[in-house]
């Protein structure tokens, strides 16, 4: 079936985590429980940086925006999922897996821009201290978060108009609990060559690049770090980047266990449920691991809730 020719492709089948009522009840409750803890956690963090003056500073303004795009980022799919659970009907429009497939990947290569304008914040408030608030001035980090905005943007329109052009067979069943880029284009009756090309090679530039960035800053952050002569001088410099570095090692670690376990397994359930630790478990996790490890979080937490 081909849209360019006329023939329109109504719709696909998600075929979800389970397929027995006992466990789909248990999902529902599970996956329920996780968004809802998602979106407040991550609101709660938004609310208190933008209400307290002391966490206006561009760790803060990055952390912020990390929130709200995990908080999108999760409802690309999760509502979308429970929703099927809950009417028994794992139909999705043949435009609503586009939309859905377009924002998934929007907001997924946001939160690896975003983890790497952390680090590079970490490292000029580490490595270049006496400059960091000339150089992450309020104009540069509202132009950086702009330029992450339009790349993001760009990369999930190109993938989009890349499926778009494919034709379809007449099997339309998505092993995934949403539309994943890679099992839509695997449906496709046509030439898929082009659309593998650019996807390993947005791969390469917009996911090994950032976490490359990552790396590279935290080598400088570790120098710096081991330069200083006192203990309690490094504890407080790697301080500020623990809740960071625990966020990023999580983000990429299960980025690194989907991949993995696609790749060793044929079985798509394992790589559905290995998707959900990044989908859903990474940007709850998030939260958690700002308000315990963060103290000036807490403070402005206890001060908004306190209200």
């Amino acid at each position: 079936m081909e849209p360019g020719n006329g023939t329109q492709i109504s719709e696909f089948l998600l075929l979800g985590l389970s397929q027995t009522l006992e466990q789909q009840s248990l999902i529902f409750g599970l996956f329920l429980s996780m968004y809802l803890i998602i979106v407040l956690g991550n609101l709660l963090i938004i609310l208190a940086v933008s209400s307290d003056s002391h966490l206006h500073t561009p760790m803060y303004f990055f952390l912020s925006n990390l929130s709200l795009v995990d908080i999108c980022f999760t409802s690309t799919t999760i509502p979308k999922m429970l929703w099927n659970i809950q009417t028994q009907n794992n139909v999705i429009t043949y435009e609503g897996c586009i939309t859905q497939m377009y924002y998934f990947i929007l907001f997924a290569t946001l939160d690896n821009f975003i983890l790497t304008l952390m680090a590079y914040d970490r490292f000029v408030a580490i490595c270049h201290p006496l400059h960091y608030m000339v150089i992450m001035n309020p104009w540069l980090c509202g132009l950086l978060v702009l330029v992450s905005w339009i790349m993001s943007v760009l990369n999930s329109l190109l993938h989009s108009l890349m499926v778009l052009r494919l034709s379809f067979c007449s099997d339309l069943e998505i092993p995934h609990f949403f539309c994943e880029l890679s099992q839509v284009v695997q449906l496709a009756c046509s030439d898929t060559l082009l659309n593998n090309i650019i996807m390993y090679f947005s791969a390469g530039l917009l996911d090994v690049g950032p976490l490359a960035g990552i790396l590279y800053s935290y080598s400088k952050i570790l120098s710096s770090i081991r330069g200083i002569p006192s203990a309690q001088g490094k504890y407080k410099a790697f301080s500020t980047c623990a809740s960071h570095l625990s966020v990023v090692s999580l983000f990429y670690g299960t980025s690194l266990g989907v991949y993995l376990s696609s790749a060793a397994s044929q079985s798509s359930q394992s790589s559905a449920t290995a998707s959900v630790m990044y989908t859903v478990v990474t940007p709850m996790l998030n939260p958690f691991i700002y308000c315990l490890r963060n103290k000036d979080i807490k403070r402005a937490l206890q001060r908004f809730l306190g209200k």
